[in-house]
């Protein structure tokens, strides 16, 4: 090569280091060296429960990540904020992750109304949200290009697997349903009616009830004269104890299936109701792989220890929703790894619209679609006395679709 040739070629490699280093500086929160993510869940307050822990589990993902080499030669470098489950800080957390420290991508929100409230400023920035452990309904449909969640499950999915669990496993055909007079429960509705079509000949015998309702006795005492073969409770946990409890008071000997939105503390549950006898024919609703503590899940809560030996020392801890926080972590690594070495947000987003993996902790797969973000749609079925669990072969999906 004569030295014309070399000056030519050390021209042409600088440009292309030039082009490509400017192509990384244009995308905010990307160096030669690291990714800067933004997450985010309720780290004090009342609902620290539902995130905490949840995020704990996201971080040691992300951690384990780092220690194998990173994403394309870069590490994740995390910035944290508290959004108390409260809309207005959620929504604060989320403007200044993405305005102030400049991140590359949102992974955040376990408290599904004050996720929700994002939506509007997550389209109009045009920057990447993942969702922790919310259902975000609200935020997942219509459909967003920026919006991705529900990888514990979406309320609609929620309605939709309990029909099915109702029809095939206990057989009924005609089906008592008590839901929430909200958004979320015209959400699993919803999804329970489209299922019950679906499946055929099947009848819902429905009533909504406040979430902060004090006196079920005439909602139970209008679906035992309806005389279903099964009652389908898909209230948090206060009513859903009300519900049960007057159930056994009225003679109720029925199954009962109780949602996962319930089933956070059940050592709680049992004591609200206050009579183990209660739940001689109770099912409850997991959206995990196995039984908590389970040979499928033993993996994580070995990982959880090995990463938080003083938190999982004390008592309570891992907290119920622990595991929820490694798919959507996952999805992110898995993202940022097909949109190659000059990630961009467009190819994130990409990549996370035909995205289809086996996380090894949910029920079902993580899968997105032209018209579907939320991630997890299946659930297992616990029988639960009280004191025991034995888990229900197989998992019991929603097949309910937004249409537009």
């Amino acid at each position: 090569m004569n030295q014309r040739s070399r000056y030519t070629a050390a021209a042409a490699l600088c440009a292309w280091a030039l082009s490509t280093g400017a192509q990384a500086q244009q995308e905010p929160g990307i160096t030669d060296k690291t990714i800067k993510i933004g997450v985010f869940a309720p780290l004090s307050g009342s609902g620290m429960a539902y995130g905490f822990d949840v995020m704990n589990a996201a971080k040691m993902w992300y951690a384990k990540v780092n220690k194998e080499g990173g994403v394309n030669g870069r590490q994740i470098e995390l910035v944290v904020e508290d959004d108390r489950c409260n809309a207005n800080d959620l929504v604060a957390a989320v403007k200044k992750l993405n305005e102030q420290d400049k991140v590359f991508l949102l992974n955040g929100g376990s408290c599904s109304a004050a996720v929700v409230a994002s939506r509007e400023y997550v389209e109009r920035e045009k920057v990447p949200l993942v969702m922790l452990n919310a259902s975000g309904d609200g935020a997942l449909y219509p459909p967003s290009k920026y919006i991705y969640g529900a990888f514990s499950i979406s309320q609609h999915a929620v309605g939709g697997s309990m029909v099915q669990f109702a029809s095939e496993h206990l057989k009924a055909r005609k089906i008592g349903y008590i839901n929430h007079d909200d958004a979320y429960g015209g959400w699993n509705l919803e999804a329970a009616q489209s299922q019950a079509r679906q499946l055929g000949d099947l009848a819902l015998q429905v009533q909504s009830v406040n979430p902060n309702i004090t006196d079920v006795t005439a909602p139970m005492l209008k679906i035992r004269a309806a005389n279903p073969d099964v009652l389908l409770l898909t209230t948090y946990a206060r009513p859903a104890a009300l519900i049960i409890k007057k159930a056994h008071e009225l003679g109720w000997n029925k199954p009962i299936v109780l949602a996962v939105n319930g089933t956070a503390d059940l050592k709680q549950l049992v004591e609200n109701v206050g009579n183990k006898d209660a739940f001689r024919n109770v099912y409850i609703q997991d959206v995990l792989s196995d039984l908590p503590g389970g040979p499928k899940l033993t993996w994580v809560y070995d990982m959880y220890k090995q990463s938080y030996p003083d938190l999982a020392a004390k008592p309570g801890y891992p907290q119920s929703y622990m595991p929820y926080g490694l798919p959507p972590a996952m999805a992110v690594v898995n993202a940022l790894k097909a949109a190659g070495p000059q990630p961009t947000r467009e190819k994130v987003l990409e990549a996370l619209a035909t995205m289809r993996f086996d996380s090894g902790v949910m029920a079902g797969p993580i899968e997105f679609g032209p018209n579907d973000r939320a991630a997890q749609e299946a659930a297992i079925y616990i029988k639960f006395d009280g004191a025991n669990m034995s888990l229900v072969p197989g998992a019991f999906k929603s097949t309910w679709q937004y249409q537009k």
